[in-house]
């Protein structure tokens, strides 16, 4: 059995995974530097 795409546009399905990829590595980034400062702080 063949599972078929939902029929979004190949350009949405691009920006929602841009998106979240983008939304990953800030958080990610929010949660190292916290995580130095909270470690090592000035």
């Amino acid at each position: 059995m063949v599972r078929r795409d939902s029929g979004r546009p190949l350009a949405q399905r691009l920006l929602w995974f841009i998106a979240l990829w983008l939304l990953g590595v800030g958080t990610v980034t929010i949660v190292s530097y916290g995580l130095r400062l909270w470690i090592a702080p000035h």
